[in-house]
């Protein structure tokens, strides 16, 4: 009796595959819905707007008084003739976006090209580290708007300089989590796959990249950030397009509404690149969510 009884409830408990994805969508749909995290972020962001525009706009307080409110940058951003001719009717709004974005991912596919195989080899590698990371040490330190004037010698043109310190930012922190990625995965690891006779291409594909995985994306997510404001530093100074220059061109025109337009703009842009990268990251790491479901 006990025996069958056992044996319907294991074949009750079996889930079918589609129903488990349908079960496991909800309970995330759920948890998403009831969890106070979106809600402190809105309200968050509703306490940050409050606050600017009392300062600004209610009370100008005397710091305050010449930068723009929330309302006057609204009012910028949705006039279909706007008065600083700029706003989201715009052609030219869109265009900065563009550059700004273009020279982003090629700068943040430089980096990720060269900086994580880097990164991984040193880890693996102790000797090969010995040899590059003080190297590394030495120029990562130095601020990228020191190497503007060495970036416009050496590369002609106004996009190559812009697109090198953008690199050059998302170069460090791309290569050096790979590293750290590496040197945190546990040696014994590396000892079983040499006693299984693993060979070392076999150890890097299935020891060192997956085992680096959380923190190579955790650099791109840095390394991303600061492709954006170094970008943005360097748009400033010998850009023709781009947010950056947006921001330079309208500070000295006194656009003022314009600049926190660019800025908002600048920072949504940079989140939706960091949210792709985190999806495609779990998307990649399926295991690390397997006991956050």
């Amino acid at each position: 009796m006990s025996l069958g009884a056992t044996s319907t409830n294991a074949a009750s408990n079996k889930s079918i595959p589609g129903q488990q994805v349908g079960e496991d969508w909800l309970y995330r749909a759920q948890r998403a819905l009831t969890t106070p995290m979106p809600y402190l972020g809105i309200a968050g962001i509703a306490m940050f707007i409050l606050f600017w525009y009392l300062t600004t706009e209610y009370f100008k307080l005397p710091r305050f008084v010449k930068l723009p409110g929330p309302v006057e940058v609204w009012t910028e951003f949705t006039n279909p003739d706007p008065i600083y001719g700029t706003s989201m009717y715009t052609f030219d709004y869109y265009k900065h976006i563009a550059w700004s974005s273009l020279r982003v991912m090629l700068a943040f596919a430089l980096a990720t090209g060269l900086g994580v195989p880097l990164g991984l080899y040193m880890g693996w590698k102790k000797k090969f580290k010995d040899y590059v990371f003080p190297i590394i040490e030495v120029l990562r330190p130095i601020p990228v708007l020191a190497w503007v004037p060495l970036a416009i010698l050496m590369m002609p043109g106004r996009e190559a300089p812009i697109i090198f310190l953008a690199f050059l930012a998302a170069f460090f922190a791309t290569t050096l989590n790979a590293m750290l990625g590496v040197e945190s995965i546990d040696e014994s690891y590396f000892r079983a796959s040499q006693c299984l006779g693993s060979t070392p291409w076999n150890v890097f594909k299935r020891v060192v990249v997956p085992g680096a995985l959380p923190d190579i994306f955790t650099g791109l997510q840095i390394g991303v950030g600061v492709a954006w404001f170094s970008l943005v530093a360097a748009e400033m100074v010998s850009g023709e397009h781009g947010l950056g220059f947006l921001i330079w061109d309208s500070y000295v025109l006194s656009q003022y509404p314009v600049i926190v337009i660019a800025m908002v703009t600048l920072g949504l842009v940079g989140y939706v690149y960091s949210l792709l990268i985190r999806i495609v990251g779990r998307s990649l790491m399926r295991w690390t969510q397997k006991g956050q479901a």
